[in-house]
């Protein structure tokens, strides 16, 4: 075991001092097709180049001569304790990215003490990966994520198979029913192992309008799972509103990572009217364009339970592998708990608004 954790270590490339600088070293390692897939955006890719700029457009203001010892990032969600506010993000055919793949990335998630949402495109299967998404004393939750598919005997199907397999909430992504197919020549065994060959069929823009979900299926899935339903991909208040009405159990502020409607707005900027839409009556979560620990900071000050971090733990997955996906969240960690010091916060329940400079999250 020692010698295998000894290698692990001595394949982290040289020179890493921050989770952003693994990506130039998977831009290295991934075939280029793979690494297309892995960054590409929606239209012109204006979404998602200000979702990494409207966390940065957030200033800081730093406290001072407060007492830190013992600083501590523990949080609550969904009836949880969490170790840290950090889940890996659900990514799919990650095995295009490692060959280890979501097991590898569940792994890391699992030894960092980070929450874990396995994607219903992934290219290993749910048992397979929650096994290797071990339970342990402070290590974060296990989700998984899932789309309405046209046939709801295969959505439920997924959503047995997550409940056996001790998934601990449900993510329905709404954002993305109808968007631009890519083009991906799968190498040889890999593929969305867990889906049905026909739980997509193909149509025209009629066709995919006319079976996209509405609300009506948010109320079936609701009533037919007793796990915890987040919906993921909402940026109106007035969704999230509806979102509170219809009983979901959280929400996740998020625009797919800018891969869906280029013009969408940026996370940082719509998660302060989300927060104030809800009111608390949900716990929130955010995505999209995190890439530090100050970025962290920032959404958990505007109101945020929790974070997903998906392309940084991506990166790190492609350039070493599990090592490399723990090594990103190590730095993540401390870079958050850095942060919190510099801000005079002993804990995170000390975060608010307060310690953003005023005006500068209205982005």
């Amino acid at each position: 075991m020692k010698a295998k954790a000894s290698a692990a270590l001595q394949a982290l490339p040289e020179g890493v001092l921050r989770p952003a600088d693994y990506e130039r070293h998977a831009r290295a390692a991934l075939p280029p097709q793979a690494w297309d897939y892995f960054s590409a955006h929606a239209g012109d890719g204006h979404t998602a180049r200000a979702n990494a700029a409207a966390w940065d457009a957030i200033a800081l203001l730093p406290r001072v001569l407060r007492d830190l010892r013992g600083v501590d990032t523990r949080t609550e969600l969904l009836g949880r304790s969490l170790p840290w506010p950090v889940l890996v993000a659900p990514m799919a055919l990650q095995r295009l990215a490692h060959p280890d793949g979501e097991r590898a990335m569940a792994l890391a998630a699992s030894a960092l003490g980070a929450g874990f949402v396995l994607g219903s495109q992934a290219s290993m299967s749910i048992e397979s990966v929650a096994a290797a998404f071990e339970p342990a004393a402070g290590r974060g939750p296990f989700w998984f994520q899932l789309y309405l598919l046209p046939d709801r005997g295969a959505t439920m199907a997924l959503v047995r198979r997550a409940e056996a397999a001790g998934c601990e909430a449900l993510v329905l992504t709404v954002d993305a029913a109808v968007r631009t197919a890519r083009r991906l020549q799968l190498p040889p065994g890999v593929g969305t192992v867990n889906l049905p060959d026909d739980a997509c069929p193909p149509g025209s823009l009629q066709e995919l309008l006319a079976r996209a979900p509405t609300w009506d299926d948010v109320a079936w899935l609701r009533s037919q799972t007793r796990l915890p339903l987040l919906l993921k991909g909402v940026l109106h208040p007035a969704d999230a509103r509806e979102a509170v009405r219809q009983g979901v159990d959280g929400l996740i502020v998020s625009n797919h990572g800018g891969r869906v409607l280029d013009g969408a707005a940026a996370t940082a900027a719509a998660l302060p009217g989300i927060v104030d839409a809800v009111a608390g009556s949900v716990p929130l979560v955010v995505d999209g364009g995190i890439r530090q620990g100050t970025d962290v900071l920032k959404a958990l000050a505007l109101g945020a339970r929790a974070v997903l971090v998906g392309r940084p733990v991506l990166w790190g997955l492609a350039t070493a592998g599990a090592a490399g996906a723990a090594h990103v969240l190590r730095l993540l960690r401390d870079e958050l708990e850095l942060a919190m010091a510099q801000c005079g916060a002993g804990s995170l329940a000390e975060l608010s608004r307060d310690v953003l400079q005023a005006d500068s999250h209205r982005v």
